[in-house]
């Protein structure tokens, strides 16, 4: 009998510490009581061995593909994977006849793990839905992002969402410390390295472990690692930070809301991480003239023209140079009095502009640059404020056939004190207007 080759190629050794130490129980899975607990839906499915079709959604390090390779350890279900990196179209359909035969002719349901699902594009995904409606497939998807916004929504009905908390550093030393047993070189690891490590790895135990495994290398045999040299060797941390994905928006989120909260504090801390990270100046500093009309407005007017002076700043100085030109507009903005007065008028005026768009502009306030158009009575009638009293004459500007509505209303707080004042003074003219036509229509009537 003819042999292949790969009959004598024996299992590999060089193998990353940490696929050496991913655990083989779920007594071993780390930061997951809540999903992993007694009676809960994900445990219950492990327990039982039934499964229907999931997402597992949680960051880098997290534990999704630990919790799929211990499914695919334990389950009596045939078990298929794919990684939406490097699987192609043609790959998926292959498997997906396959499971359907499988599930005719054998009546069994074949588990489908796909890792980074969000990678997979819409037609890709598309292609999973009637295996999944079927039964022929229980898919399992793995993403980093979030499934409301990766994954089709056919799809995603049809599938549970378990949410993966970032590991806690106490979680990422109790691993850490079980993988010291499986380094290559037999050194002495103190306890503050350990904690340093686990702090550094910010919640993805896999970047844990290849830190550990790296300062190990970099050891003789014998040595001993502590806190100082951990330092040393990974000098250069960066930031947690996807300014593509979900974790951009929820940065920015935290920082508007910090400065509505009037909480600089909060404020500055969000604006650092995002700056550290990398994000880019410009769009944090559209998100701040923005927050200083959807926020503050009227208030403070000085808000809006402060927002436009560090935009300029921004493009002027560039980074790092202009990080205190951020810095001193998120404080102004997080200690200026607040308003929302302007967003609600607007949407006021935009929710009966979308109803009454057929009403016409009345004829008194059209514009009348031709002799047609003043024959047919354009802007007759109209009367130019500037030739009264106060540099004021009412008159309706609204469309004949709708009421005069009341959509902007200031706060108590801020300048807008102030533009209440003048809009009471503008209401006494307009009323005592009104009173004096009622007045000699009146005389009128009795002449």
């Amino acid at each position: 009998m003819q042999r292949s080759v790969f009959d004598e190629i024996a299992v590999p050794t060089e193998i990353p510490l940490a696929e050496k130490v991913r655990p083989q129980t779920l007594a071993d899975v780390k930061g997951h009581d809540k999903l992993l607990g007694e009676g809960t839906a994900l445990r219950l499915m492990m327990d039982h061995d039934k499964y229907g079709s999931f997402i597992l959604w949680g960051p880098p390090g997290s534990g999704k593909t630990t919790l799929a390779k211990y499914i695919e350890n334990n389950s009596k279900n045939r078990f298929c994977s794919f990684s939406a990196v490097l699987s192609k179209i043609a790959d998926v359909k292959t498997l997906m006849k396959q499971a359907r035969q499988i599930h005719l002719h054998q009546n069994s349901s074949t588990i489908v793990f796909v890792d980074e699902i969000h990678r997979f594009n819409k037609s890709q995904q598309d292609a999973f839905l009637p295996y999944v409606e079927s039964g022929a497939i229980i898919l399992i998807g793995a993403t980093t992002e979030n499934p409301s916004f990766e994954v089709i929504p056919a799809l995603l009905s049809r599938c549970h969402v378990f949410a993966l908390d970032p590991l806690g550093d106490n979680n990422i030393f109790e691993i850490l410390k079980r993988a010291v047993s499986h380094l290559e070189k037999q050194v002495h690891i103190t306890e503050d390295a350990l904690l340093l490590l686990s702090e550094k790895a910010g919640g993805d135990a896999r970047r844990g472990l290849n830190d550990l495994e790296l300062i190990s290398r970099n050891a003789e045999t014998g040595d001993e690692i502590n806190a100082e040299l951990v330092n040393k060797l990974l000098n250069k941390r960066s930031l947690f930070y996807d300014k593509r994905g979900e974790e951009h928006f929820n940065l920015i989120s935290a920082f508007q809301k910090s400065i509505r909260g009037s909480d600089p504090q909060a404020a500055l801390y969000w604006l650092a991480r995002m700056v550290e990270a990398g994000e880019d100046p410009l769009y944090i500093t559209r998100r701040l003239v923005r927050i200083a009309s959807e926020d503050i407005g009227l208030a403070d007017p000085q808000a809006i023209v402060q927002a436009i002076a560090v935009k300029d700043a921004v493009h002027f100085l560039g980074m790092p140079e202009a990080n205190t030109a951020l810095t001193q507009l998120t404080v102004y903005l997080a200690t200026a009095p607040k308003s929302n007065a302007l967003e609600l008028a607007y949407y006021g005026a935009k929710d009966d502009a979308v109803k009454t768009s057929h009403l016409k502009v009345p004829l008194s306030v059209r514009n009348a640059p031709t002799k047609l158009m003043k024959d047919l009575g354009y802007n007759k009638g109209y009367r130019y404020s500037h030739d009264y009293d106060n540099h004021y004459s009412y008159q309706n500007y609204f469309p004949e056939s709708m009421k005069e509505q009341l959509y902007y209303q200031p706060s108590k707080f801020g300048f807008e004190r102030e533009i209440e004042k003048r809009i009471e003074w503008w209401k006494s003219l307009k009323e005592k207007q009104l009173a004096e036509q009622s007045g000699k229509k009146d005389n009128t009537n009795r002449d």
